[in-house]
């Protein structure tokens, strides 16, 4: 899972992949809505439902990029508090303007940290989730054992990730959607030809449906589902400390 790495094989997955979106924070939220034909907004109200569920005062969304799910879970969590953290300096900066444009800066903070090394303490949050931000971790066992360390027992994490549709036609147009369309929008979009390249290998490359709820269970999470999103293009998980 960490051989996938954005720019060479060499040296840090955690640090290229902060340089990858620092170099695109200022075109992503175009791209991901051109890039997913507007289907990632859906998938995001999907994984806020859940976690509404139940009905949390204090939420950690990891990896949380531009603050898209962060803002989404302060507008479908009433009364929460959400806390977004990010390796991506550029990509926080981005969000940081959204949360004020929208005037949620009362409701949402956004802070640089690692989502395998999180700057919080034990049992601090009611929920913790993360959106197309797992897939990027270096170690992913470190990062979900971290995530588990700062929920409350009983809360939830959610993870929205992408996945692989198992069914044909879809999987064949999908995959060469992916692997040759997308690519070379995002190239032209963000003069970033290797992020939108190591979009779809590192999707290959990750466990999805089963094998990421046995990661799950491996962290010590208890009660995990997967919900193929889709025709499977994404997967929401839940499960609980």
């Amino acid at each position: 899972m960490s051989s996938v790495k954005p720019y060479h094989s060499d040296g840090s997955k955690k640090e290229q992949v902060a340089d990858m979106f620092n170099a695109i924070a200022g075109n992503y939220d175009f791209l991901n809505r051109v890039l997913s034909l507007g289907i990632d907004v859906g998938w995001r109200k999907k994984t806020v439902r859940a976690v509404a569920r139940y009905q949390p005062r204090l939420v950690l969304d990891v990896a949380t990029g531009t603050a898209d799910l962060a803002m989404a879970l302060a507008k479908g969590c009433p009364g929460a508090q959400v806390e977004g953290a990010d390796i991506s300096a550029g990509m926080l900066d981005v969000g940081r303007q959204k949360v004020a444009q929208r005037g949620l800066a009362n409701r949402v903070q956004l802070i640089l940290g690692d989502g395998e090394m999180l700057p919080f303490e034990d049992n601090r949050f009611d929920a913790v989730t993360v959106a197309f931000g797992v897939r990027n971790f270096e170690n992913l066992q470190a990062g979900l054992v971290d995530m588990l360390r700062v929920l409350k027992p009983g809360a939830p994490l959610a993870v929205l990730e992408f996945s692989q549709p198992t069914r044909q036609p879809f999987r064949a147009f999908y995959f060469f959607y992916f692997k040759h369309i997308l690519p070379r929008i995002g190239k032209w979009v963000s003069r970033d030809s290797a992020a939108y390249t190591y979009l779809p290998a590192s999707v290959e490359a990750f466990p999805y449906g089963q094998a990421f709820l046995d990661e799950l269970s491996k962290a010590g999470y208890r009660k995990g589902y997967a919900r193929p999103l889709t025709f499977g293009i994404a997967t929401l998980y839940l499960a609980e400390k």
